[in-house]
């Protein structure tokens, strides 16, 4: 006969009830905490907790905080999961200055609005005051007195008028890069050119184009410059067909004849 244990059913009861009442209990501690998580969630987004208490505003420069929050229209006090967001967007679009923005909810009471303004292209200077030119082709107000301008050139000369909108989109097309090293932009009219600039270069160059085919025709500047003796000083004439008036050299000649003579 054999050794092994006979456990009978009678003996195994007691351990399948044990079983069955501790999966009950956890079943029931699942509902229950998924009760009262509901019941917080509930009273929190139908409480003053789930209000908004604070706007940040991130990205902007062109324009104040305080201006960003009133063209939202968002209001401390509202619910933050209860915002139109496409609708924020598109009162904040109708600003000139801005170009996009993003929303955001920093928890527990925070809203962010995050600003992509236009990027400016140039300064138009008038009657002592500059006015920003956005890449869009707009003009906004003036700068306030504490500001100048220090990310894009300043347009001296200039009215508002078919040439300054005309200028406007040739600066639209003309690549970023090559706009950070311009410095003043001259409009100089004369007997010959009726649509002549005057660029005064970051690097000390000065250049002289015309409005028409601007953004086309300064494309080559990068690479002509590297070509040129830093030490030599004239007009680099970026019409046409490039050339560099080297003044040096002119003197030079002067110097010649005036020794010949």
């Amino acid at each position: 006969m054999s050794n092994e244990k006979v456990v009978t059913i009678n003996e195994r009861i007691p351990s399948l009830k044990e079983q069955r009442k501790q999966r009950a209990n956890r079943r029931l501690l699942f509902f229950l905490s998924l009760f009262f998580l509901l019941l917080l969630l509930m009273v929190y987004f139908q409480s003053p907790l789930s209000h908004i208490r604070t706007i940040e505003v991130e990205g902007n420069f062109l324009i104040s905080d305080e201006q960003v929050i009133e063209s939202s229209q968002l209001t401390t006090g509202t619910s933050m999961w209860n915002l139109d967001e496409e609708v924020i967007r598109n009162h904040l679009l109708i600003r000139p200055e801005i170009a996009d923005v993003t929303i955001s909810r920093k928890f527990p009471t925070t809203v962010v609005l995050n600003v992509h303004e236009h990027s400016r292209i140039g300064y138009l200077y008038s009657d002592g005051k500059y006015y920003p030119l956005l890449e869009s082709g707009t003009f906004l107000s003036e700068l306030p007195r504490h500001q100048f301008p220090a990310d894009a050139p300043i347009l001296i000369g200039w009215e508002q008028g078919e040439a300054l909108t005309e200028f406007a989109q040739e600066l639209i097309n003309t690549p970023e890069q090559l706009i950070a090293r311009m410095s003043e932009i001259f409009y100089s009219q004369t007997e010959t050119e009726s649509d002549e600039v005057i660029i005064h270069m970051n690097d000390g160059l000065e250049v002289h184009s015309t409005i028409k085919d601007f953004s086309s025709r300064m494309l080559p500047y990068p690479s002509i410059v590297r070509e040129l003796d830093p030490s030599r000083k004239g007009i680099l004439h970026m019409k046409m067909s490039p050339y560099f008036e080297d003044f040096d050299l002119e003197e030079e000649e002067d110097s010649e004849v005036e020794s010949e003579g």
